[in-house]
């Protein structure tokens, strides 16, 4: 079968952080394809991040992807949804649930019936966590095939999504894939986050926090290997299949926060400890083989110390585009005891 190859995509979410890196990769790697993004433009959705693209390549609507009258307008003229739009934050999860339930159960249904209506192809972007997590001795990593057992409010939001996208694959016939993805870095990243977090309390002059005893550990992988697996799938996966992405970067937390710190002149010990959040899952990590072997994806990324030196001369490179948020973050965490 010839490779789907879409000259016009909506990307929902596509001023945040992963949507945005993904929209960027677009816009730089397939120079004939145009991106309408669509993006409420939440605390994590961020014009900025979509900041100096070509107009006449990318398009920036405002608006919700549960306002079906919104997608009925835009739909029609595309020939695929690339869905990032997710709140997507745990600690918010538990502190507020139902906001987690109204943008990715309901978001993801209504643009899966604009997409059966309009026989449009429908990627859906998801999360590791729907698989809970591994012990820290556990020698297995997720794959395709291993069973949901989501954690967190967030979590559980996501597989109520993904599932939604399995049904309307079977029972409408509606062409979609589906991908979980390991934890991202890179820039664009909200301040809220593991890893800018530490990064910009350094350049801050604040100490650095660690959640618990450190030891969480995470599969890392930088946004832009993220951005190509997307597209692969998009253009060669077959409908109907979920593919998960990793590029082998299992790390505990105290190790990144570590690497940031000598990234950065610091001591390694230059932090402070902070209460766990509940519930925290002590383990992902991800087998990709599945999408390596049938549709030849590799990551770039592989050398995670260079990854994260990149990473945190973007956030020295950019402080008016981090600041802004910085401050507010901090205080919400204070309150959390973090």
């Amino acid at each position: 079968m010839a490779d789907f190859a879409p000259k016009s995509i909506v990307v929902t979410g596509g001023c945040g952080f992963i949507g945005s890196n993904f929209v960027r990769h677009v816009v730089r790697e397939y120079p004939e394809v145009r991106v309408t993004v669509l993006d409420k433009l939440t605390y994590a959705g961020n014009p900025e991040n979509i900041a100096g693209l070509p107009s006449d390549r990318v398009e920036l609507v405002v608006g919700d992807i549960c306002d079906a009258e919104l997608l009925e307008r835009i739909v029609p003229d595309h020939d695929a949804i690339v869905h990032f739009a997710a709140e997507s934050h745990n600690d918010n999860s538990i502190a507020d649930p139902e906001p987690f339930l109204r943008t990715n159960v309901e978001g993801t249904y209504h643009l899966l019936e604009a997409c059966r209506k309009h026989d449009i192809r429908f990627h859906h972007v998801s999360t590791d966590e729907v698989y809970g997590d591994l012990a820290l001795d556990d020698p297995t990593r997720f794959t395709e095939e291993t069973p949901y057992k989501p954690s967190s409010p967030y979590s559980s939001t996501k597989a109520a999504s993904d599932m939604l996208v399995r049904a309307w694959v079977r029972t409408y016939g509606v062409r979609a894939t589906i991908s979980n993805c390991s934890n991202n870095y890179g820039p664009y990243q909200h301040v809220e986050k593991f890893i800018p977090r530490q990064i910009t309390n350094i350049l801050c002059g604040i100490r650095p926090k660690l959640y618990g005893d450190g030891l969480n550990v995470r599969d890392w992988i930088h946004t832009e290997d993220h951005s190509s697996a997307v597209w692969t799938i998009l253009a060669k996966g077959r409908i109907g299949e979920t593919y998960l992405i990793g590029a082998d970067g299992e790390r505990n937390n105290i190790t990144v926060l570590q690497d940031i710190l000598r990234a950065m002149g610091e001591p390694e010990d230059a932090f402070d400890w902070v209460k766990d959040r509940p519930g925290h899952d002590r383990r992902y990590a991800i087998d990709s083989s599945k999408l390596r072997r049938e549709l030849g994806w590799r990551p770039r990324y592989t050398d995670f110390s260079e990854g994260i030196e990149k990473t945190v001369q973007w956030y020295r490179d950019n402080e008016g585009w981090w600041r802004p948020a910085k401050e507010a973050t901090e205080a919400k965490y204070a309150k959390q005891g973090q």
